[in-house]
């Protein structure tokens, strides 16, 4: 269930700082390269980096985002448990398709001259052609580039065929944004089980394979494809959102031998942070109860 948006824009900014606690690492690259190695150092957690603040609409605004990703370039290149994720709205979609690839460009030539991993976001599903027609074209010349598909999108499946003639790298999550139900499904048991469908998919075509899900059933369902197909363990990882509690089973999966990554977002200035926050608050209001849950525990132990 989700809550309305307009509801949700209600909500005070300074409280949302406080929801944005667990699942922000804080203000300034710094930040994400602190929870980064943190994550890593203590419990052999892998990080997907990513600059809060899409739909940029200032060419000034999408060129200081591009410096910001090349100097988390720079920092990241001696931590291989570190990758990068960015979005078209940050690169400059706004103006052109030609200036947003050439920026996106910049930034997976670097990376890759660094040894570091960049994954193409997924947006709503106007962007979702260009989106895909960006990373094929910019995949055929760096191949460790990754992008996303997202299970609820009917059109998801021919999205995977179309892609059966390139090794990917996907994550494959049900996808965030609330989409028209003439294009997407509505109920998220269906999008889950449509995750392990296409997940078997993916996998028959040669595709490495992200699972992007908190839910603990579909994660034991995905366990039991792998096991089945005896998908060896460089083709696959387990995929989640910061703060998101789910402690056990990403210890369980780390002592098995499998990756698990977290989504460590930092933003520049706290706009950008809370924007966010209440995106992830309108779709899951459970993220509610969440972190109210850790606010307790944090006055208990105080």
């Amino acid at each position: 269930m989700a809550i309305n948006q307009g509801i949700v824009n209600l909500i005070p900014d300074s409280l949302i700082r406080v929801f944005a606690g667990p699942y922000v690492a804080g203000i300034g690259l710094q930040a994400g390269i602190d929870t980064g190695d943190r994550l890593f150092r203590d419990r052999k957690i892998l990080s997907t980096m990513d600059v809060l603040g899409e739909e940029l609409h200032r060419d000034e605004d999408v060129e200081s985002t591009v410096r910001l990703y090349l100097q988390m370039v720079q920092v990241l290149k001696d931590r291989p448990h570190c990758t990068i994720s960015l979005k078209p709205t940050q690169m400059g979609i706004h103006k052109s398709y030609e200036y947003c690839r050439d920026n996106i460009e910049k930034i997976v030539a670097r990376a890759e001259a660094a040894g570091i991993d960049v994954t193409l976001d997924m947006e709503d599903h106007t962007l979702t052609d260009t989106t895909l027609r960006m990373y094929r074209e910019l995949q055929s010349e760096h191949p460790r580039f990754g992008t996303v598909l997202q299970s609820r999108l009917f059109r998801t499946d021919s999205d995977i065929d179309d892609l059966a003639d390139v090794r990917a790298r996907i994550r494959l999550c049900i996808g965030i944004y609330v989409e028209p139900e003439n294009i997407a499904l509505t109920d998220k048991p269906s999008m889950k089980r449509k995750m392990i469908e296409q997940a078997e998919k993916m996998f028959d075509h040669g595709h490495i394979v992200e699972f992007a899900t908190h839910d603990e059933t579909t994660i034991e369902q995905a366990l039991v494809l792998i096991e089945r197909k005896r998908i060896p363990r460089d083709r696959y990882e387990f995929q989640f959102l910061m703060g998101v509690p789910r402690d056990a089973i990403q210890e369980r999966l780390i002592a098995n031998g499998v990756r698990v990554r977290l989504y460590v977002p930092f933003a520049e200035k706290w706009d950008n942070a809370t924007h966010y926050c209440k995106r992830r608050l309108a779709n899951n209001p459970n993220m509610a109860f969440y972190i109210l849950g850790n606010l307790l525990k944090k006055t208990l132990r105080n």
